[in-house]
């Protein structure tokens, strides 16, 4: 099976996707012939010509007010915004436009868009570049929002994302573009609202998603070194995210830590928690922790963004306390 980076695997998705459907258009802020600030998009213009693949002005409100008008109209637009933080200035096509149509209208149309964007940090590039804004977006009734870790889930997920008929939030770590794996040569979709585990384990459950995937499975194999086995569940959706599987995990293991890298306050992780505080107290060995990022702005300064970021000594002290 062959390697490739996670960054190609989303520009395969992306060919494959407007190969097999000429509804489906890609634009945003140098995508077409710069190809993205971290190259994904490289090439689609060349194989796709300037009506598919297109450069928009610096105007996040205005290229997603594009993006609902040209799905309501049949199109399959994947929009790219540079970076997450940025999405602040369309939100009001993103929430109330997109995620709200189908309802509005009594589901005589839908909106069939993609958003693709980086967030999380790791490149020191500071608080307006560098924000996991997920918990925002998967707040929001009426929008899906997947964050794949591997680069299989990468290709498998972005299918799904461009073929479901509404709106959907793709986002990649950008700390996750260089990374290898395998990708089959006819590779599978990948349904959205389903996790997968990723290590099995008898001790504790970690549940997380993105690029913290890899920060928990380091931290697995440092624990397993003291007999301590983590099972690791990657969500891969945030929303809906598959509460049953990880219910059967906690079923397993009766213990439950919510890692990523988004503020813990407020965060995806708060929502896990509760919800298998309520359909999961009678598995429950020991209270649920959460671990992620504390509460203020990402630090520029590269030391103490790697303070800031949470890795796997940290899910190693949560794990400790959880099976004290």
């Amino acid at each position: 099976m062959p390697e490739v980076r996670y960054g190609k695997a989303i520009n395969r998705a992306l060919y494959d996707a407007m190969t097999a459907d000429p509804a489906v258009v890609v634009f945003g802020e140098d995508i077409a012939g710069a190809g993205g600030s971290f190259g994904v998009t490289r090439g689609l213009l060349d194989a796709f010509g300037p009506q598919r693949v297109r450069d928009t002005p610096i105007s996040e409100a205005t290229l997603l007010s594009a993006a609902v008008g040209a799905a309501l109209s049949g199109l399959k637009p994947v929009v790219e915004i540079m970076f997450m933080d940025f999405i602040t200035l369309g939100m009001d096509a993103l929430v109330n436009q997109a995620a709200k149509a189908r309802f509005m209208f009594g589901g005589q149309t839908s909106v069939p868009m993609v958003l693709r964007t980086p967030h999380g940090g790791g490149l020191a590039a500071g608080p307006q570049h560098s924000q996991c804004l997920e918990a925002w977006l998967a707040h929001v009734p009426g929008l899906k929002v997947v964050c794949p870790a591997t680069v299989a889930d990468a290709y498998g997920l972005l299918r799904s994302a461009i073929a479901d008929p509404d709106p959907v939030i793709f986002i990649e770590h950008k700390a996750l573009y260089a990374r290898n794996g395998e990708l089959p040569d006819a590779p599978p979709a990948v349904p959205i609202g389903r996790a997968a585990v990723a290590r099995r384990g008898r001790d504790v459950t970690v549940v997380t998603y993105g690029a913290a995937l890899y920060e928990a499975l380091s931290a697995a194999d440092r624990l397993a070194e003291r007999d301590i086995q983590v099972e690791v569940v990657d969500l891969r959706s945030l929303q809906p995210w598959d509460a049953a599987a990880v219910l059967a995990s906690l079923a397993h293991t009766h213990r439950l830590v919510v890692f990523h890298e988004a503020v813990t306050a407020y965060g995806p992780g708060a929502e896990i928690a509760a919800r298998l505080g309520e359909i999961g107290f009678d598995e429950l060995d020991a209270p649920i922790l959460r671990v992620g990022a504390p509460f203020m702005p990402v630090p520029f300064a590269p030391q103490m963004e790697v303070a800031y970021r949470p890795a796997a000594h940290d899910l190693i002290v949560a794990v400790e306390r959880v099976l004290a």
